[in-house]
């Protein structure tokens, strides 16, 4: 009993040692506080980025890209390197550019209207279509 003592005191006099030592070396942790608006903005830049990598997805950006010579790889990698600010200065280029995404259905929208005004009898635009009268 006497020599277990012994082997125990002498185990947890090294591993005290090895426990002190270990917490010198350690770095003190730091912490500050992140503000909203900090938070907020690196969020939008994570969104703004997928949706520009989105964009690089549709078959009409990649065929404008390869007529212009740029590869797709090197188009990621400048998204990737963006800051911030200059992704929502980007993001609100593109809102305000015109797009013709629209104007299809804007056309399917008339065609519809036609297309039921026709049936009402109203006009007579399209000859395949049978008034409901």
């Amino acid at each position: 009993m006497q020599t277990i003592r012994s082997y125990t005191q002498s185990v947890s006099a090294i591993m005290t040692l090895v426990m002190i030592l270990s917490s010198m070396w350690a770095i003190p942790a730091s912490a500050s506080i992140v503000g909203t608006g900090e938070l907020l903005t690196e969020q939008r830049a994570d969104v703004d980025r997928a949706a520009l990598m989105g964009m690089l997805e549709r078959e009409d950006v990649k065929n404008t890209l390869a007529s212009m010579g740029v590869g797709e790889k090197e188009v990621q990698d400048r998204i990737q390197s963006l800051t911030p600010a200059e992704l929502a200065d980007f993001q609100q280029q593109l809102a305000e550019a015109p797009t013709g995404e629209g104007v299809v259905g804007i056309i399917v929208l008339f065609l519809l209207v036609f297309i039921i005004t026709d049936m009402l009898c109203a006009t007579n635009i399209f000859p395949f279509i049978n008034c409901i009268r």
